[in-house]
């Protein structure tokens, strides 16, 4: 018999903004600081070891507060598949629900990557790189930050034919990536001749290059729910683009604003997007995903694309989402 051990849904977090489960959907929020916890219980069940013995992990505290719930909601199951421990993170859990399955990391429980079961689309900055392909040359596109892959199915699910490289520093997340979400499948050559290939290391190394360069790179580095400090500063994002092949860009996952009132003021109070601007003054593009997404800024190198035809080609459920982006003008 499964072990059932108590676990608070509202503690997976994308990035440092809070999910929650409304009508079976997974919504984000940003919370306000002093953080505000928004708690309901769901069972965690530890998958049972071949031999019979249950799971040996250490469970979350139960959380004996319901502070918000929706009303009539009721509690949903998730199984604990797996959890660990690495030299770069201190917690690395694999959680599958019936909707998805979940990286989680840190103390702060923190989604990493997010495999859907029943759609293709994450309702999350994810989505967003797949639209990267329509407007950059043709060539290899570098992912600093693979996680256990959730651009990469994306992208190769729309652009089959791409070759994708990615980074990731903790050989741990890509030994359980391999194991329970599919990554062994995506460094196999799909029918065009697109694929994954791994490199375990640090993704700002210089050596994290390709010869002619990098059509385009997606950026999405975080280390405990926050960007990490080197994308906050104009140096790091100029031997970046030192990468890119000529009419490259970059994609960037910013995370959230500072602060509460930064989500409704007129300009983006994100000090990454900030050292992008100073980096590339007039030649970067922004958008602010929805709350019904998960509320972080992304960001664009390179002019404004013409936004007609980048909404043309790519897939449509993203045709309108692009039509979002703005030139990034910070006083």
């Amino acid at each position: 018999m499964d072990t059932v051990t108590p676990l608070t849904a509202s503690l997976l977090r994308v990035r440092g903004h809070l999910f929650h489960r409304r009508r079976g959907r997974l919504h984000a929020k940003q919370h306000p600081r002093p953080q505000r916890r928004l708690t309901r219980t769901a069972g965690l069940h530890c998958a049972p070891e071949p031999d019979g013995g249950g799971a040996e992990v250490s469970a979350p505290p139960a959380s004996a507060a319901v502070e918000e719930q929706a009303p009539q909601e009721r509690p949903e199951d998730f199984m604990l598949l797996a959890a660990n421990r690495s030299d770069f993170n201190e917690i690395i859990m694999v959680i599958d629900s019936p909707a998805a399955r979940y990286l989680v990391l840190d103390h702060n429980r923190n989604i990493h990557s997010i495999l859907p079961k029943t759609t293709v689309w994450t309702n999350s900055y994810w989505d967003e790189f797949v639209s990267l392909p329509a407007i950059v040359p043709r060539g290899p596109v570098a992912l600093l930050g693979l996680g256990a892959g959730t651009a990469t199915h994306l992208m190769l699910k729309f652009w089959p034919w791409l070759q994708l490289i990615g980074w990731e520093i903790d050989p741990m997340i890509i030994e359980l990536s391999r194991d329970y979400f599919g990554m062994s499948d995506l460094e196999k050559a799909t029918e065009s001749g697109g694929s994954l290939s791994v490199h375990i290391g640090d993704a700002l190394s210089p050596s994290a290059t390709v010869e002619g360069g990098f059509a385009g790179i997606v950026v999405d580095l975080f280390c405990d729910g926050k960007v990490i400090p080197q994308l906050q500063e104009a140096e790091t994002w100029l031997q970046i683009a030192k990468k890119l092949m000529p009419d490259g860009r970059i994609m960037v996952n910013c995370g959230g604003g500072d602060t509460e009132e930064s989500l409704s003021s007129s300009w983006v109070q994100n000090p990454t997007v900030k050292a992008l601007c100073s980096a590339f003054p007039g030649q970067l593009c922004w958008k602010r995903l929805s709350e019904k997404e998960s509320v972080n800024y992304v960001a664009l190198t390179g002019p404004l694309p013409d936004l007609d035809e980048w909404s043309a080609s790519v897939p449509s459920e993203l045709s309108t989402k692009v039509k979002q982006w703005v030139p990034c003008d910070l006083a």
